[in-house]
């Protein structure tokens, strides 16, 4: 299993966080996700044999959410 944090602009309501927990939570591969709404950022644990973290930040992006910045742990 690997970790990402993608860092986001700043959350503008809570409807984004269920938004994008909803959508990423569908996808194959997907472990865990949490918005993490004060911070900034969303946590996600995936299989990267199934997903990339790419693929991730571009359905992240298809919601209308710019990704600042990525790290995979």
């Amino acid at each position: 299993m690997k970790k990402a944090v993608f860092q986001m602009e700043p959350f503008s309501c809570s409807s984004c966080v269920k938004k994008i927990e909803g959508a990423l939570a569908r996808a194959n591969g997907v472990q865990k996700v949490k918005v993490l709404f004060h911070s900034n950022k969303v946590r996600v644990e995936f299989d990267e044999a199934i997903v990339a973290a790419i693929d991730l930040q571009e359905l992240i992006e298809k919601l209308g959410y710019p990704v600042l910045n990525l790290k995979v742990a």
